[in-house]
């Protein structure tokens, strides 16, 4: 029994993609059908909420950032609907990104490291590779949210919903793909500093 329980443990990499993704992407297609932008809200409202749930009852649990994402999802699409006020969903991603730069930049201030604890499992990096890594993404964070108050207040409704779904994700993974050589550099100088340790022992 104890042998299959880390193998359950694992992360379902294609569930934590369809809680990450189904509601832009269902939002993305309802704009596409209907051309509005609160017509759409209830796509992302309703898959939201189902692949919230759905991720909660397969794993038991529901990763940080996709509990995070999910949850503003609902809170600013509901305000939308609310309030019949297409602006409160364009403001989300800058107060999301808002939110993670300064949660990350007032950390690193601090002497705290929310990325290492949010990461650190799934990465192996030295003290000043952690704080490099935390800077470039608060500041990438801060970025994108000032990105996306130009955007929505100066395009049109469909220029933006693109840069909502796919473009902001692309942008987190073009700029997530520009830091892996400094990460895979980082973590090599530390496994051989912790080797030199070992025959020190």
């Amino acid at each position: 029994m104890t042998d299959v329980e880390p193998e359950a443990k694992k992360p379902n990499l294609m569930l934590r993609a369809a809680v990450d993704y189904a509601g832009p992407l269902a939002f993305l297609i309802g704009f596409l059908v209907t051309r509005n932008i609160l017509q759409a809200t209830w796509a992302l409202v309703a898959v939201s909420a189902a692949a919230l749930l759905a991720g909660f009852a397969i794993e038991r649990r529901i990763a940080p950032m996709p509990l995070i994402t999910g949850g503003a999802a609902l809170v600013f699409g509901l305000l939308t609907l609310f309030f019949h006020n297409p602006v409160i969903l364009k403001m989300k991603p800058t107060a999301i990104n808002l939110g993670l730069g300064g949660v990350l930049l007032v950390g690193l201030k601090l002497g705290k490291n929310p990325l290492k604890m949010l990461m650190g499992d799934a990465l192996q990096l030295s003290e000043a590779g952690w704080r490099r890594l935390t800077l470039r993404y608060g500041v990438f964070f801060l970025g994108v949210a000032v990105l996306n108050e130009v955007i929505w207040r100066t395009q049109s409704d469909a220029t933006w919903v693109w840069f909502k779904m796919p473009g902001l994700p692309l942008l987190a993974l073009i700029f997530s793909a520009t830091q892996v050589p400094g990460m895979l550099k980082d973590a090599k100088a530390m496994e051989i500093a912790l080797k030199v340790a070992e025959t020190q022992d």
